[in-house]
């Protein structure tokens, strides 16, 4: 039996304070930020805004030790083995794009192989395409079982190729199926490829342990973990790290800079260029600190809880095609009103106050092989509330009599 209080978390969260009326069911687009977060952004605006490294006064040294403590948390959070580990970054798509392009010409050479799944976002299949397909590299995937699951058997096939690269999501941003990033992580590394994990959405669900995964690079966007948007973090091994050509360069990233030639920094800083979002560093810090004031488990739970009774209701309201599974999921739902294009169901509920996400979320190929619009997708978050999942089903339910009429 769960202890977790969902009301006391919700009150950590002014966004429902100012809008009791709003059922906010978008989560896996972006989450909420608890007051912690908002405190420590305004509290460093207002008392010690400053660039950091390099300024000879106290505020700059305050804005400083502020930033490297965030990178010292999050290091923690995630027990990397070294903070110079963590690289600030805008978000996963950010990280994901150093990596494609890091690699290329260094690790990667044409003739090589890229292993990704049919379930990417964009964000995992575009950079692998920009930076690398036009160099003569070749990029595999792996194809989905028929209940939308990746295929392990073909993952296993497509292995023996050996692809220098397997990149893969830890959770899928769509039907909310969580991999078994364990196994797969494994099984890559085994066929002697360099492992990349997405982590947009598995960041939130679960604690990561990356020593004990022994992934290469896991990669994740702040604001999905109650954090501010326009920060990430790309963690990876330091000795991958510094085989990264980095993708931006100007100040920080140098150690010396002639016209004939630069010589980059150290870690963290040759894949830093230019001022870092030192708020939003310090803010996503003061989210992963907030956050570990509750138990992870009990907070899966209760979303599992919140999860069962979603499903259950929607086997009450009649021409629905549900996409995802409820067994081994995040929270999330993707279903359609059977003939009726997502768009018209998302805006029937926002027209209820439902906040949720319509279209193709980022994974076009995903419903081109299944020939679909794109789906509407309900994704929960521990300040979600029976009532709200009782809310959400009546309005899908007038929105499908609606369009059904």
């Amino acid at each position: 039996m769960s202890h977790f209080d969902p009301v006391n978390f919700r009150g950590h969260f002014e966004f429902f304070q100012q809008n009791p009326d709003w059922v906010y069911l978008d989560n896996a687009a972006t989450m909420h930020k608890p007051t912690a977060v908002l405190n420590a952004i305004t509290r460093f605006y207002q008392r010690n805004n400053s660039n950091v490294h390099r300024g000879a006064h106290t505020l700059s040294q305050n804005a400083t030790r502020a930033f490297e403590q965030a990178r010292d948390d999050i290091a923690a959070f995630i027990n990397a083995k070294d903070r110079q580990q963590i690289i600030f970054c805008s978000g996963a798509t950010a990280a994901l794009n150093q990596i494609a392009f890091g690699l290329m010409h260094t690790v990667l050479q044409p003739g090589d192989r890229i292993l990704i799944t049919a379930l990417e976002h964009h964000a995992n299949i575009v950079p692998w395409q920009l930076h690398c397909a036009g160099f003569g590299v070749t990029l595999d995937i792996v194809p989905l079982t028929a209940d939308n699951k990746i295929d392990q058997q073909a993952f296993t096939r497509l292995l023996a190729l050996q692809p220098k690269v397997v990149s893969f999501s830890h959770i899928s941003n769509v039907l909310g199926h969580i991999q078994p990033i364990a196994q797969m992580i494994q099984q890559a590394k085994k066929a002697g490829a360099i492992t990349v994990v997405d982590g947009a959405q598995g960041i939130v669900h679960d604690r990561i342990d990356v020593q004990l995964l022994d992934v290469d690079f896991y990669v994740w966007s702040g604001h999905k973990l109650y954090g501010p948007t326009g920060i990430g973090v790309l963690y990876g091994k330091t000795e991958l790290l510094e085989q990264l050509k980095p993708i931006f360069g100007g100040g920080e990233m140098i150690s010396e800079v002639q016209f004939s030639h630069s010589l980059f920094n150290k870690l963290p800083f040759r894949l830093e260029a230019g001022t870092p979002d030192i708020s939003g560093a310090i803010g996503l810090a003061a989210a992963i600190n907030w956050l570990q004031k509750f138990n992870t488990n009990e907070i899966k739970n209760y979303k599992t809880m919140l999860l069962k009774q979603f499903y259950n209701g929607l086997q009450a309201i009649p021409g629905l095609d549900i996409l995802s599974s409820p067994v081994h999921n995040a929270g999330i739902v993707a279903l359609n009103v059977q003939g009726e294009h997502p768009a018209d169901v998302a805006e029937l509920l926002n027209q209820q106050h439902v906040a949720v996400r319509g279209g193709q979320h980022c994974a076009m190929p995903f419903f081109s092989q299944l020939g679909l619009a794109g789906a509407v997708r309900f994704s929960f978050a521990p300040y979600n509330t029976e009532v709200e999942v009782a809310t959400s089903l009546q309005a899908l339910a007038q929105a499908v009599e609606i369009l059904t009429a």
